[in-house]
């Protein structure tokens, strides 16, 4: 899902959301709820409790496209922790739309002290 789209960032927004909402609904959360800017370019993903359903609002510069993807079988891993907002690296993003969780233990981290050696 959504392999072709360009997105400023994406953002997950963790907890339940009520999957009945519309492009209006789920922009006024990302707005009123998080202070984010629905019209940014970033990629915004809601979840349900079943968490077999997912939709995502994008701003394309003359419109919201609205998407809504259901799973067969299984579930996203979603984070449940509460009503905020995670800015997801494109790896995560990645994790997450493969089923696995956004927070991976054994992922390789990079960090800052040896990327001058090479």
């Amino acid at each position: 899902m959504l392999k072709e789209l360009k997105a400023v960032s994406v953002y997950i927004v963790c907890g339940y959301t009520d999957m009945r909402r519309s492009i209006d609904g789920l922009a006024a959360i990302v707005q009123q709820n998080f202070g984010l800017e629905p019209c940014s370019g970033s990629l915004f993903l809601f979840c349900g409790r079943r968490r077999d359903r997912l939709k995502a609002l994008l701003w394309e510069g003359d419109g919201f496209l609205l998407l809504y993807k259901r799973l067969d079988n299984g579930a996203f891993q979603w984070p449940r922790n509460g009503s905020e907002a995670k800015r997801l690296t494109s790896e995560q993003y990645i994790w997450l739309m493969q089923g696995l969780s956004i927070e991976q233990p054994r992922a390789i981290k990079h960090t800052e002290k040896h990327r001058d050696i090479i």
